[in-house]
């Protein structure tokens, strides 16, 4: 059994220990916040933060993060109040949304270690592929998180977009057998 912790709740997978951490997290605790895109490490759809360090989790097994501290995009900000989500909800970054939570992550863990990063220091840090090609948006985004972050510029980050999970339980009709009709 293979322990960890992941968005601050300590978890123990009773899976195969080269199980790839995307795949754990995804199939076994419902954190579909991570995606799987070429992988082999190369895209960065599924990057989290291990121990502050933004790793690729489909190239990472689970046997060998034991006992570390696994942060998903589900665990940077649950009310997406996190100075990365803001500026790119700003900045109007997101189009197919599909590298949105592995960029983030990656600027996540840039901006705890470098808190006015130059544009070089984003590209070198952001090596996530962005198939809309959103690249410009994505630097200003950084940059912009950067300054909120410092405290030099604001955001009011109004109410947050999401619904609370029990309400959408009680959204989805129930499925009724329609008899082959």
């Amino acid at each position: 059994m293979t322990s960890f912790t992941v968005n601050n709740n300590p978890v123990h997978y009773k899976m195969d220990p080269n199980t790839p951490l995307l795949w754990a997290l995804r199939d076994a605790s419902n954190l579909t916040g991570a995606k799987y895109g070429c992988g082999n490490g190369e895209c960065g759809a599924c990057t989290v933060m291990i121990d502050g360090e933004a790793v690729r989790s489909c190239q990472t097994t689970i046997a060998a993060i034991e006992g570390t501290d696994v942060v998903t995009i589900e665990g940077l900000s649950r009310e997406r109040t996190h100075p990365v989500q803001l500026a790119w909800i700003a900045n109007n970054v997101p189009q197919c949304g599909f590298c949105i939570p592995g960029m983030i992550m990656a600027a996540a863990v840039l901006l705890k270690k470098n808190r006015n990063p130059t544009e070089d220091d984003i590209k070198t840090a952001l090596t996530n592929l962005c198939r809309c090609g959103v690249y410009p948006r994505i630097i200003e985004a950084v940059m912009r998180a950067a300054r909120i972050q410092r405290g030099d510029e604001t955001i009011d980050a109004g109410p947050s977009p999401g619904i609370d999970p029990a309400a959408a339980a009680r959204l989805v009709p129930a499925l009724t057998p329609t008899g082959g009709k």
